[in-house]
């Protein structure tokens, strides 16, 4: 089972003229101890089930870019961007561009998108559910089409683009990864099964999560899909002061799922120091699940 880090707070000791070294150190010891991916929010305001709205947030791809420039291994990507955020041509140029500058290490993190507040309060239109999910399956067929051979025209219900045109390409063939966020079974798993590459699961029990799995081999088979191309991924919180052992085995669970990814939220507290009892007391087992 391979780990990955989400920074998720930037609520940094020190304030904010700390977040950027704190970033880059927790980003560099994760880059050396080999965890194999670090994501970002992709918000404009901290959730508030986590905090206060007024809570320092950083804009999801300009952080990508500054640790595409401060890592060599670290696979790069948001966890997740809400499809509401940016016009999917732009968005596939964006991500484009991490690649470029990271030496092929971006991946796609998208999802339907739910935080109203802020689209409300800095002007960003916020349409309904259904439309939300119309737009996400749109924006990964331009993404797709984006990164293919195919420069010419896409023709949807709400994105309509005379060039699908992207120099240059990324860097890793024949694109770079699609990573779905979300466990809905009738909407989200499906688009899963039709277009990613990976999706990404809540930790909430081993029979939960086996149910989910099970939904989304069946729309694998629905649309003629092999299962094993989709990476079961999965989100969780661990304390500042966790546990290796009680996490291990609750990941060796997991694993015997087909869990290939675990995403650990880091802690505000002390991100570098953290990330280091990851990389030391954590990943050498949960390499081997």
């Amino acid at each position: 089972m391979r780990l990955a880090v989400h920074y998720w707070n930037f609520s940094t000791p020190g304030g904010t003229a700390e977040i950027a070294s704190t970033l880059r150190r927790t980003a560099q010891i994760a880059d050396a101890g080999g965890i194999s991916a670090m994501t970002l929010m992709d918000h404009w305001f901290q959730m508030e089930a986590q905090g206060r709205a007024e809570e320092p947030m950083l804009e999801g791809y300009t952080g990508l870019g500054y640790l595409a420039g401060v890592t060599e291994r670290l696979r790069l990507g948001l966890l997740v961007t809400g499809v509401t955020y940016r016009h999917p041509g732009l968005l596939a140029k964006i991500v484009s561009t991490v690649d470029v500058l990271s030496g092929g290490r971006a991946f796609l993190g998208i999802g339907a998108a739910w935080y109203e507040r802020e689209h409300l309060a800095l002007g960003v239109p916020y349409p309904p559910l259904k439309e939300r999910f119309e737009r996400l399956e749109e924006t990964l067929q331009i993404c797709r089409q984006m990164w293919s051979d195919d420069d010419g025209p896409y023709e949807g219900r709400h994105y309509r683009l005379a060039e699908t045109l992207c120099s240059p390409r990324p860097l890793q063939a024949p694109r770079p990864p699609i990573l779905i966020g979300g466990s809905g079974e009738k909407k989200t798993l499906r688009l899963v099964a039709q277009y990613g590459d990976a999706c990404n699961l809540f930790d909430a029990g081993t029979d939960e999560v086996a149910h989910k799995i099970d939904v989304l081999r069946g729309h694998c088979a629905d649309v003629g899909r092999d299962p094993a191309e989709v990476d079961i991924t999965l989100t969780t919180q661990l304390p500042a002061g966790f546990e290796p052992a009680e996490f291990l085995e609750r990941m060796r669970a997991y694993a015997a799922l087909g869990v290939v990814q675990v995403s650990v939220s880091v802690p505000p507290q002390d991100p570098p120091a953290f990330v280091q009892r990851l990389c030391d007391e954590v990943l050498p087992e949960l390499s081997a699940l």
